[in-house]
């Protein structure tokens, strides 16, 4: 009986012992990230969906909002659009856990994680997959997210090193983030229950600077709001683009930039031991 085998299967199948368990290790994440991205590709609802939803934001929270919205340091003329794009970026990349726990509680369900796990891989794999998997449909969001920022009038005022810096937070608080998605993905016991994460995730970019800066909230509210990492990352974004918004009166707001390093630094540091925990146990 003869079996036929692709390029990639048979290099995997064959582990060359001279080359290192590093080659092997990156080789397993590619694979595994390609796995993901092609699900993207056989299925274009879903990224449309992915990527629909912030478009639709901006237009609702600019076009039927944005005149009665104040713009903090923006003068009585302060167009909400320019404030609000940063915003909008921001709450893209928070919300991009929940993607991330539904397709890991999905294949834990289908049982393809237990077959990852059978099989002579990197056990770093399937969790490196994913995040590498993710990051570039952030990417991708990010994209087409801006493009459409433009396209209704917001512009970045920075630099080119500026700009590309506050993508590069964007994409920091994204990567952090899907650690979160992957140890929620494990826990929760079926899709529809990951369904419910929603509850965690709207309040958490609500009681943010995405939408209102913390000033205009009530004092009971705003050091809540200002302290939320989502907050510094989108007050951070809005000072490297030149935006109105930028700044505050707290110590968290005064230094946006280094909480937007440190916030995504803390929680990569608590939720990635959580998740590849959580995958070891996962056959016991």
């Amino acid at each position: 009986m003869s079996t036929v085998l692709t390029t990639d299967t048979t290099d995997t199948l064959s582990a060359d012992p001279s080359r290192g368990r590093l080659y092997w290790a990156l080789a397993d994440t590619w694979n595994v990230t390609r796995r993901y991205l092609t699900h993207f590709q056989r299925q274009p609802v879903n990224i449309a969906w992915q990527l629909g939803f912030p478009i639709i934001s901006v237009l609702l929270y600019g076009f039927v909002f944005g005149e009665a919205m104040k713009v903090p340091g923006g003068g009585d003329d302060g167009d909400y659009k320019q404030f609000l794009m940063p915003g909008m970026f921001v709450m893209t990349m928070a919300f991009g856990f929940m993607n991330t726990a539904m397709a890991v509680v999905t294949d834990s369900t289908k049982g393809v994680i237990d077959r990852f796990r059978s099989m002579p891989m990197a056990p770093s794999a399937v969790a490196a997959g994913r995040g590498l998997a993710d990051l570039v449909v952030a990417c991708a969001e990010l994209t087409i997210l801006a493009l459409t920022a433009l396209a209704i009038g917001w512009r970045s005022s920075a630099g080119p090193a500026q700009t590309l810096a506050a993508f590069g937070l964007l994409l920091l608080l994204r990567f952090s983030l899907i650690w979160v998605g992957v140890f929620l993905g494990l826990v929760v016991p079926t899709p529809e229950a990951a369904g419910g994460l929603y509850a965690v995730a709207f309040p958490l970019t609500m009681i943010s600077s995405v939408f209102v800066a913390p000033s205009l909230m009530p004092d009971w509210l705003a050091p809540v709001a200002a302290w939320n990492p989502v907050s510094s990352t989108g007050t951070a974004a809005r000072e490297l683009f030149g935006n109105p918004g930028a700044g505050g009166t707290s110590w968290v707001e005064q230094n946006a930039v280094l909480m937007a390093v440190v916030w995504p630094l803390v929680i990569s540091l608590l939720f990635l031991p959580l998740a590849v925990r959580k995958f070891k146990q996962l056959s016991r």
